[in-house]
């Protein structure tokens, strides 16, 4: 394939794998949360009486957390490798360290919440929910998650969408609305218990673009 020919493909293809890979994490991270806020109550002191009843839909969501991350690594990868040397190293340090500490806490809540989930299974739930071993961890992967992953996917959309207002990856409509969003995910500190849906459906709605503008300029 003559070098032109090839350069032209690299360009086609490489933000429609990165609209993909977005589209399936947003999807993947919006099943998760809504398994978990569906099946654990929003409080974290909560007794535990949902360990009592039927756990599948917690352990279906624990079980799609590393697909979710994967996805999520390989958004962040192509969507670098679509900026090339349209790159900031400051924001692209901030951009990519932000995405990997984001699942470092998506992972760390995961884990927590599957330990409790394993440990329910080989002892009466009365006997897990009075001790403080339970209590310490449910409420240690409420915050996890709720504060600390929900900061770190804010700082992500600010410098995504600061770096989409420098290059034009994405309309600025779209990066103003992503940071209202991630200001509003800064400020919250667990009080709106569905505001992590935002994080992914902001993704989905920037991978949906990137994928139709891919699609219009190979056709």
């Amino acid at each position: 394939m003559p070098e032109n020919g090839f350069l032209t493909h690299a360009q086609l293809k490489t933000p429609k794998a990165a609209a993909i890979a977005g589209i399936v994490f947003s999807l993947l991270l919006l099943s998760i949360l809504w398994l978990l806020r569906t099946s654990i109550p929003a409080d974290p002191l909560e007794p535990g009486a949902w360990l009592a009843t039927d756990t599948r839909a917690v352990t279906v969501a624990l079980n799609l957390v590393p697909f979710a991350g994967v996805a999520f690594l390989w958004f962040i990868g192509v969507l670098r490798d679509r900026l090339a040397q349209l790159e900031d190293r400051f924001f692209a340090t901030v951009f990519f360290g932000s995405g990997l500490l984001f699942l470092a806490m998506l992972f760390a809540a995961a884990a927590v919440i599957g330990a409790i989930v394993l440990v329910a299974s080989v002892s009466t739930p009365q006997e897990l929910m009075n001790s403080a071993t339970f209590r310490f961890a449910r409420a240690a992967s409420y915050i996890i998650m709720n504060v600390y992953a929900l900061k770190m996917a804010a700082v992500f959309m600010i410098t995504t969408c600061t770096l989409s207002l420098r290059t034009g990856i994405f309309p600025r409509w779209m990066a103003f609305l992503g940071l209202v969003l991630a200001l509003f995910l800064l400020l919250t500190t667990g009080s709106f218990y569905w505001a992590p849906l935002v994080f992914p459906l902001f993704i989905l709605l920037i991978s949906v673009y990137i994928l139709l503008v891919n699609l219009r300029k190979a056709s």
